[in-house]
Formats: C-alpha cells, structure tokens, sequence
C-alpha cells in the first residue's frame, strides 16, 4: 500500500514569523528557544527542530471535519519553515521512535477506528488501515501528549 504523509503548509503560519513576542501573546501563541532534540517536533518540517532554533507554539485545528470528531490541540512549527515535507512510502522523523496513536476516518470524517503504534514504527499500522476501503485517511498523534503529528493518505 502506497501512502502519502505531507506537512502543514506553511502559508497560515508566515504572517506569525518573526511577530514581536507580545503580538504572539495577543494570540494565544508562544516563542520557544528549542532546547532539545528530540524535543520540538515541527508539523510543517516533519522534523525536530535544532537547538537553538525559535518555534512557535500555537493552537491548531488537525481535524475540521463537522463531526463529534472535530480535533485541536497545541503544536510546534518552526519559524524558519519555508515548505511542508511531502513524503511518500516513508515515515518522517517526527513519527519515529514516539509512541503514536492513529485515527482512522472515512470519507465523511467520521472515525472508523484507531491503532497504537507503540514502538514508534507505525509502518505496518498505516498500511494495514489504508488496505481498509472505508479508511479515507489517518491523522496520526503523539500517543503520550495527543498532539497531532501528520495525515497520512493514499499516495
């Protein structure tokens, strides 16, 4: 099963880069120094950002379907994001060694069911849903702090 995993775009984010800190703050938005890697797993880069780099720590909507389903939590970007990650048939650094959840929706995003990929491997997990017809796409998140990773769809 082929599978496609792209990161946010980048575009809702560019007017936030670079806002002096109390703007950001009027938004419910927070400057971070990354201290860490792992650490600060960027949603648009599918990567963690280096120590050092500035992120921003915001509220976003991963799943806006008009269901019970509907989903927001906190996430990273990185401020220096200039495109999403787009891979296919592989798992980006951000979804390894993690233990994640997946989210199985179908067509009307209404959750048709979910997976623990405890490992931090979530390969066979992915293929074994979208093998499932009804399955139009996964949202898959950290499985500890329920912040949404990426969307993996049919490639």
């Amino acid at each position: 099963m082929t599978f496609r995993i792209t990161g946010l775009s980048p575009e809702p984010f560019r007017p936030l880069f670079g806002l002096p800190d109390a703007d950001l703050a009027a938004r419910g938005i927070v400057r971070k120094t990354v201290t860490a890697k792992p650490g600060f797993p960027c949603r648009i880069t599918l990567d963690d950002a280096e120590p050092g780099e500035s992120v921003l720590l915001l509220h976003h909507e991963s799943h806006s379907a008009d269901t019970p389903y509907r989903s927001a939590y906190a996430i990273y970007v990185r401020e220096n994001a200039a495109e999403a990650a787009q891979l296919t048939d592989e798992i980006p650094p951000v979804m390894r060694g993690r233990p994640l959840a997946l989210r199985l929706f179908d067509k009307d995003g209404m959750l048709a069911g979910a997976e623990l990929a405890l490992t931090g491997d979530p390969r066979a997990a992915i293929e074994a849903a979208l093998a499932r017809s009804e399955i139009a796409y996964i949202d898959v998140h950290n499985a500890a702090h329920g912040c949404f990773a990426a969307r993996v769809e049919r490639a």
